[in-house]
């Protein structure tokens, strides 16, 4: 159920640079720092919504000053919000690209949209790739790209159901998807170390309570993190496929960075589910 919500038509006339036929929806939670970044390119876009979550900071405020129509929904995990702001906020283009507060979209990626996708009735869903970025700096190697979401959809035909790990989403896997060429940035760790590892302990409870998803589209990173199952090995065989197989050496510091954090990651999906038993 919507609470309430901010039209900021009615507050500030603000007309965007390019009107391309798109609702971009930016999912936030105390974002106030991040979000004007985030949004400097969606501006081309014909409306752009934020679905909040409950913030204390000037995440709306910020929000509303940039031009966004602002709706307040509490967190429900990225598939139920999304498909929320699908039923709630009135979308009315074909269209919608969701993303989150720590992306950036290149303006090309829009170009891309308007020329490739927009007028094409055989296509429901794009599945985006990213490009990660640790403390300002673009990874090369270890994250292991490509790095594949299901970000732009059709609004009419697209829902959305957790995916394998149990935080993230998917779609169904007859839906009509092609995969763009285009990354968006990620800029998923800035240097707070105690805000990542706090997000990523909620993120760690959920995968471990994860069952596998079914009769939805699965990307080969997930194929492979569903054949190597719940086992210990996880834990270093996260290192090794970041550090070694990817190559993350190759990114230097920030590569093991990246890889000894992941690691840790598999660690306490393990212990979560060994305290359970």
């Amino acid at each position: 159920m919507r609470e309430w919500v901010y039209n900021s038509r009615c507050l500030a006339q603000r007309e965007p640079v390019a009107n391309i036929e798109l609702t971009a929806v930016v999912l936030t939670l105390n974002e106030e720092l991040r979000l004007p970044n985030c949004l400097s390119n969606l501006s081309t876009l014909r409306r752009c919504v934020v679905v909040d979550s409950g913030s204390t900071d000037r995440t709306v405020d910020v929000a509303i000053e940039i031009g966004c129509d602002v709706y307040i929904n509490p967190w429900q995990g990225f598939a139920k919000q999304r498909n929320w702001a699908l039923a709630n906020t009135g979308i009315d283009t074909d269209w919608v690209l969701f993303v989150d507060a720590d992306e950036v979209y290149p303006l090309h990626f829009f170009e891309w949209f308007a020329k490739e996708v927009s007028g094409h009735s055989e296509i429901d869903a794009v599945m985006v790739p990213s490009y990660l970025f640790f403390r300002g700096r673009r990874l090369k190697f270890a994250p292991g790209y490509p790095i594949y979401h299901p970000r732009l959809v059709r609004a009419s035909k697209v829902r959305f159901s957790t995916n394998h790990a149990g935080h993230g989403e998917s779609i169904e896997a007859n839906c009509r998807h092609i995969y763009a060429g285009i990354p968006y940035e990620h800029y998923f760790y800035g240097g707070d170390l105690s805000a990542w590892l706090h997000k990523h302990v909620d993120h760690a409870f959920a995968e471990a309570d994860a069952k596998p998803s079914v009769g939805t589209i699965e990307t080969r990173r997930g194929k492979m993190s569903s054949w190597v199952g719940r086992s210990f090995l996880r834990v270093p065989l996260r290192f090794l496929y970041h550090f070694v197989l990817r190559q993350g050496f190759r990114d230097g510091r920030a590569g093991l960075q990246y890889a000894l954090m992941y690691t840790w990651f598999e660690a306490t999906k393990y212990v979560i589910k060994a305290c359970r038993r």
